[in-house]
């Protein structure tokens, strides 16, 4: 079965809407028509029945009713709808006076029932339509006797506008409803118009071809809003397939130089027979490699593990002082054959992984012993906020050039490529460091200018829950 599109659901829904809100308004302007035609004859009514009360209480008595009907008359005179009848208390079978319009009034048993100290008010039908209105009451005459007045108007008039209303409203509804159905259509149409626009983006973009992007010009503000989020996907995606595409070739890049060097000397080894001593040489060489080789494909998988957005470890509280100097009983020798000293000043407290804490600290150590010069001291510091906690790495090495800075933390990136190689370093040392601080919603900067000290700088945020720290930012798988 074919679904019905958003369009035609949309379009029905402001079309029944409209048509309800139409036929309620005819059907209310209807009622409130009615009411208001019933409430102006009555008090028409009212009115001439006060001036008629005044007139029989004044003027006239029983014996002089028929005589002097003049006050009567001027009552009613120029109203072709009204009709004016007088009946006798004590006789209610033929009235004492009658004049105005012909106009039939109400049963003997209702006028038998008027009363003195209110009107009542009788609608009878004539020719099947109910259009005569009564009014009945009890007066009292001038000589003290008792008759029953009945007022009675033809409403024709009323029921012909109400008539010509119904029938106005039954022509003009349908031409009403169409236009609406019609409106309505064309604002929905109008309205999904960026829809398609983004059908045609979402066919365009590939994994080849993420460049595409959404025009956010005159759009409304709801849409707009969608255009912005699935533009900023967009800009994600394309960043992460780009580094992706990088990494990728980084990585080759790196593993191909090892194997090729392993290869190679192999080749090279087995062109000729050599002797115990070669051989031994040659696979000291390849271990050497292979060795280079464990520790990329190590650290890759380390890299994997901190950067997958599920990646939900156990945190604790660390004080940072205590494993600064865990790592730094690690770096001892190495530190002592350069004859660089270490300092650690300060206390901290954080929640976090410890092992991945150490690891962050160990990889900072290294770099700084490593460029730190000969009989110089490699100063650790840690400082406590009121929002964070940090950790300070300080060499007063070389220093590293203002274009290195940015993209010192990217994976593979190196300063000085040559020695980095030389000394059996990976690349991923400080990429490693970043993806750490990025799982703890933490932060990695460097602080360096040329012929000064160099500061590797971590920090943590304090006082965060472990859940906020487990819930890693979707945009950093790739970071």
């Amino acid at each position: 079965m074919k679904q019905v599109s958003l369009s035609m659901r949309l379009g029905l829904t402001v079309s029944i809407m409209g048509a309800v809100l139409v036929v309620s308004l005819a059907i209310l302007a209807y009622l409130a028509l009615t009411h208001e035609l019933d409430l102006r004859a009555k008090n028409s009514l009212e009115k001439k029945m006060n001036q008629i009360e005044h007139s029989l209480l004044m003027d006239i008595s029983t014996s002089n009713m028929s005589l002097k009907p003049h006050a009567l008359l001027d009552q009613v005179l120029g109203h072709d709808n009204l009709n004016l009848t007088i009946f006798d208390d004590e006789n209610l079978s033929v009235p004492v006076l009658s004049f105005g319009a012909d106009i039939t009034v109400v049963s003997r048993s209702k006028i038998g029932a008027t009363d003195s100290t209110k009107i009542s008010y009788y609608s009878s039908a004539q020719e099947s339509e109910n259009h005569i209105l009564t009014a009945a009451k009890l007066m009292r005459l001038k000589d003290g006797e008792f008759v029953s007045v009945l007022l009675t108007m033809d409403r024709s008039n009323d029921e012909s506008l109400l008539s010509s209303y119904l029938s106005s409203t039954i022509v003009a509804v349908p031409l009403l409803l169409i236009l609406i159905g019609i409106s309505a259509w064309a604002i929905v149409q109008r309205g999904l118009s960026p829809l398609r626009e983004f059908c045609e983006v979402a066919g365009m973009v590939s994994t080849q071809d993420l460049s595409h992007r959404l025009s956010v010009v005159n759009m409304p503000q709801e849409i707009s809003e969608l255009a912005h989020g699935i533009n900023f996907m967009l800009h994600r995606l394309d960043s992460g397939v780009q580094q992706l595409t990088q990494f990728s070739d980084d990585l080759a890049h790196e593993l191909r130089s090892p194997i090729t060097n392993l290869m190679g000397k192999a080749q090279v080894t087995l062109s000729r027979d050599r002797s115990v001593k070669e051989y031994k040489s040659v696979l000291e060489s390849c271990t050497e490699e292979l060795g280079r080789v464990t520790r990329i494909i190590s650290d890759m998988l380390f890299l994997a593990q901190v950067s997958h957005p599920a990646a939900l470890v156990p945190f604790e509280n660390i004080l940072l002082e205590d494993e600064a100097l865990k790592v730094i009983d690690l770096f001892s020798l190495s530190a002592e054959e350069k004859c660089v000293g270490i300092t650690v000043s300060g206390q901290g407290k954080v929640s976090g992984d410890r092992l991945m804490i150490q690891r962050a600290i160990s990889n900072l150590l290294s770099n700084a012993i490593r460029h730190c010069p000969i009989e110089e001291s490699v100063v650790i510091s840690i400082e406590t906020r009121t929002e964070e906690v940090s950790l300070s790495i300080s060499n007063p090495g070389v220093g590293i050039e203002r274009h290195h800075l940015l993209n010192i933390f990217d994976r593979f990136y190196r300063v000085d490529n040559s020695r980095s190689r030389a000394e059996g370093g990976t690349g991923l040392g400080l990429a490693i460091v970043r993806s750490i601080m990025s799982l703890h919603h933490g932060t990695a900067d460097v602080f360096s200018i040329p012929g000064h000290p160099t500061t590797f700088r971590i920090t943590f945020p304090k006082n965060i829950s472990t859940s906020n720290l487990n819930s890693q930012r979707p945009g950093e798988v790739f970071s």
